[in-house]
């Protein structure tokens, strides 16, 4: 049985020396950032700055880019060759901060090479982007202190890492009250078994160490996140028929979920709540997950856990809460949480353009 730190060496040795390119990936992950809604120019505009060597060696399965970082403390976790971190670094503005952390030696040094680059294409006086080496599941250890991060934003690494638990508790440490975890990754249609996760391969690939994507939502409320909330969604392709064929009846998904750092004891009441249209790139329409699209001045009813999200979180301003008098509704004992399934968005999206679905409870 392979251990942590051995798991770790052959994630290392696979992105760090095997990988030249995105190209060298066995599977479509890398291409699969199929968002629910057009992407914002400002993220566009930013992720075209990006030096050309730095995209070359972008392993990433989604768009991970919430709205609104502006002067935002931002951490990335496994930020492998630098991309999202340069594109946040635009996004945060000069009073905003990006840390990125890597276990790879080689891609952390690589992406130093271009900090000096993308503060004079941003044409900022100093450079708001660190690269630490360090292992995500001991954030600590690296010095980033807890509860010090406004957002932390990773793509499609934590399906790399033997510890989920471990990196989700440590997200959640570092992160303030109100904070949020916004990540896309690579999840499987059922539980990956023992015998997959011990394929280097697979394991590299992403495919040995997807989550089952069920298992997301209990995992985040063991370490006191909120529920996930799921953003977008696409279909992972297998190209090598080797690999398909040991992953068998094993389906994959990229996607791209948020979840927030609720206060000790938050108040989860119902409430009306009427979007104001100033969230930049989003003037008439706020597009929070695949089922909360809030339209400029429409009020709309929302659960207690929405609301206490958007009451404590970078979007307080942006909204006019009004609680409910009447208390929450029981919730179902066992949720289903159809609404969260990745299968089933990229489902969705595939057979047709998204149309936002209505505002839902």
């Amino acid at each position: 049985m392979a251990t942590g730190d051995d798991v770790r060496e052959n994630v290392k040795k696979y992105y760090g020396g095997r990988l030249e390119s995105s190209g060298d990936l066995q599977t479509s992950a890398a291409s699969c950032s199929l968002s629910c809604c057009p992407v914002p120019r400002s993220v566009t505009v930013a992720l075209s700055l990006v030096h050309p060597e730095v995209n070359k060696r972008f392993y990433g399965c989604g768009l991970p880019f919430p709205a609104k970082l502006e002067g935002c403390r931002v951490l990335d976790l496994g930020s492998g060759s630098g991309r999202d971190c340069y594109a946040f670094s635009k996004l945060v503005g000069p009073s905003g901060h990006v840390t990125g952390i890597d276990m790879t030696e080689a891609l952390i040094s690589a992406s130093r090479q271009h900090i000096e680059y993308h503060q004079k294409k941003f044409g900022y006086e100093e450079p708001n982007v660190i690269f630490v080496q360090g292992y995500m599941e001991k954030l600590g250890e690296a010095g980033i202190q807890n509860d010090s991060m406004d957002v932390v934003l990773s793509n499609c690494v934590i399906c790399l890492c033997p510890d989920k638990r471990a990196v989700l508790q440590q997200a959640y440490n570092i992160l303030k009250d109100g904070g949020e975890l916004y990540f896309s990754d690579m999840y499987a249609s059922k539980v990956v078994p023992d015998h997959m996760k011990q394929d280097a391969v697979l394991w590299g690939e992403g495919m040995g160490g997807s989550l089952f994507w069920r298992d997301l939502i209990s995992l985040a409320h063991s370490v006191g996140f909120s529920t996930p909330h799921l953003v977008s969604a696409s279909h992972i392709v297998v190209f090598n028929s080797e690999l398909k064929a040991k992953a068998g009846d094993i389906g994959y998904a990229s996607g791209t979920y948020r979840l927030f750092k609720l206060p000790k004891s938050p108040v989860m009441t119902e409430a009306t709540v009427t979007y104001k249209g100033t969230v930049a790139d989003f003037p008439e329409q706020l597009d929070f997950d695949s089922s909360h699209c809030f339209k400029k001045d429409v009020a709309v009813e929302v659960n207690g856990e929405m609301a206490a999200i958007l009451q404590s979180s970078r979007f307080f301003p942006d909204f006019k809460i009004q609680a409910s008098e009447k208390p929450e509704s029981s919730s179902d004992s066992t949720p289903q949480h159809c609404h969260l399934n990745p299968f089933l968005l990229a489902e969705k999206l595939g057979s047709s353009v998204k149309q936002c679905s209505k505002t839902s409870k």
